[in-house]
């Protein structure tokens, strides 16, 4: 059987690397190489699809050869989707290594669509953007099995490939089709300009299309019907607006007086779900949500009945100090801000005077989504530390105190020192000011659903369990593990507070430093 042959062949390799001590670091702390390469490849075999959770934050490599083990040793066309970013090391690195020591694998191996052709029994590396081109273009054949790696960002791929806008550009050629309607297409995006412009500042710079700006738009459409042409500038986009459970939105640039319009659909699960029924998928992601099962991501993805397994984790390998006070005020009170402050100087004060005799510490990091927050917390700290506060940068000194918001942290975290100390003022649960997250709250509402149980505590916990890994990262082999501490005292008081203590465990819970 499949499953016989790929443990025996990847349990020879991780012996043979650990003999040569070839073995990389974060390779050799995961546990479950065996047991993911089995379930791929059963998943293989049976052409059933499978879900699974590995746990692994922040490293993400840690469990490639789980999979690349039996796409290997497949003996028929196979499809891996992986990002971008991830290719590199995988088709330099980790592919050539596991095939140049794995005598049964005979494998092509193509980054191009184009390859897919009837005669090819290789393996397909796709980036998440040619592989959703190729499916919306019709290029894959139905049966292919096809195993994804990321999928934490699989909705925000499909989202961003799924939005279409009109801009400036757009614009300018609608007035130059219609010439004769030109001075009233002009009048109307005014209009539209004025009203969108009149709404308060957020830190998106975006804005849901509301009923005012909708009958602007509506108006401009009726007004070139007549003209009997049927082409529009971005005809895709018109249709696509005019479509139902879409999200309409507009990004707006006060500095130079533009804005541009934008739409996606709201709800993934019609347009994935037969995508899913046409060939077997194996999804791997790091942590979806803490039921193994990971129904609400199921749902949201329109995925059914699957295989679905999440790794534990490692208690002892894993583990990081917790630190949870509960006599900080609630975020949405006045005196949050003032107990804020005064207890990230006790943190960073106990912290420094805990590690200054370490050589190694190099780092704190405040992670503050609020953006005035984040201002006022990097000007007031920079008046006591002076030069070590600094603000979302990767260009740190010994000591630094890293002051940056959650978008900054995810994309730069791989470039910066492990920090003995994390702090988290408020949990990153999505902003309302964002028009997505504003338009899948009504989208949730209208349908009577638990639009924060559903949609928006579990893309806090996602987030939050990206944020936490490098202080894991920080704890591996040293006697006091690194130190995660969760100023928002809704972990203590509300309902929900339990689910983002599972998210972060193992921990151990500390009192005071």
């Amino acid at each position: 059987m499949l499953e016989a042959t790929v443990h025996n062949s990847l349990r020879y390799f991780l012996r043979y690397l650990r003999q040569s001590d070839q073995m990389p670091l974060d390779l050799d702390i995961w546990p479950h190489h065996l047991t993911m390469a089995r379930l791929v490849a059963r998943a293989l075999r049976l052409g059933r699809s499978a879900l699974m959770q590995t746990g692994c934050y922040g490293y993400e490599a840690c469990y490639r050869w789980g999979y690349l083990m039996p796409l290997g040793l497949w003996p028929e066309t196979a499809i891996l989707v992986i990002p971008a970013t991830w290719q590199s090391q995988l088709l330099t690195v980790d592919i050539p290594c596991l095939w140049n020591h794995t005598s049964q694998i005979n494998k092509a191996i193509a980054t191009d669509i184009n390859a897919l052709t009837t005669d090819f029994q290789g393996l397909l590396i796709l980036t998440p953007d040619q592989w959703l081109d190729a499916h919306q273009a019709g290029k894959i054949p139905a049966g292919i099995p096809t195993v994804i790696d990321g999928v934490d960002d699989l909705a925000d791929w499909w989202h961003a490939h799924l939005t279409l806008s009109f801009t400036s550009a757009d614009w300018q050629q609608l007035m130059a089709i219609y010439p004769q309607q030109r001075e009233m297409i002009r009048d109307g995006k005014i209009q539209l300009t004025r009203l969108l412009f009149q709404r308060s500042p957020n830190p998106y710079e975006s804005y849901m299309i509301d009923l005012p700006e909708q009958a602007v738009l509506e108006k401009i459409i009726d007004l070139i019907r007549p003209a009997g042409k049927s082409y529009l500038p971005n005809q895709l986009f018109w249709q696509q607006w005019q479509e139902v459970d879409q999200l309409h939105w507009a990004k707006i640039d006060r500095q130079h007086g533009h804005f541009s319009l934008h739409c996606a659909p709201i709800n993934l699960a019609p347009i994935l779900q037969p995508l899913w029924s046409k060939q077997p998928i194996v999804l791997i992601g790091n942590g979806l949500e803490v039921d193994a099962k990971a129904p609400i991501y199921r749902q949201e993805m329109g995925l059914d009945d699957l295989t679905c397994v999440k790794f534990a984790p490692d208690r002892e390998r894993d583990l990081m100090q917790l630190y949870v006070p509960n006599h900080l005020p609630l975020p949405n009170t006045p005196e949050f801000q003032k107990s804020l402050l005064k207890e990230i100087f006790y943190l960073l004060t106990a912290n420094i005077t805990q590690t200054k005799a370490i050589p190694n510490y190099d780092l704190t990091v405040i992670l503050v989504g609020d953006v005035p927050l984040k201002a006022q917390i990097a000007s007031v700290l920079a008046s006591q530390f002076g030069s070590r506060v600094q603000v979302e940068t990767t260009q740190l000194e010994t000591n630094s105190i890293l002051v940056t918001d959650w978008q900054f942290w995810r994309q730069e975290q791989a470039n910066l020192p492990n920090p003995s100390l994390l702090i988290i003022p408020t949990l990153p649960i999505p902003s309302l000011e964002n028009p997505l997250v504003a338009g899948r709250v009504a989208y949730h509402k209208a349908n009577g659903q638990d639009w924060f149980r559903l949609y928006l505590l579990p893309m806090a916990l996602r987030q939050l369990q990206r944020a936490i890994a490098p202080v894991r990262g920080y704890s591996q082999g040293r006697e006091n593990p690194g130190i995660l501490a969760l100023l928002d005292s809704r972990v203590i008081y509300r309902s929900y507070g339990q689910e983002i203590l599972a998210a972060v465990s193992p921990f151990a819970r500390i009192n005071r430093f």
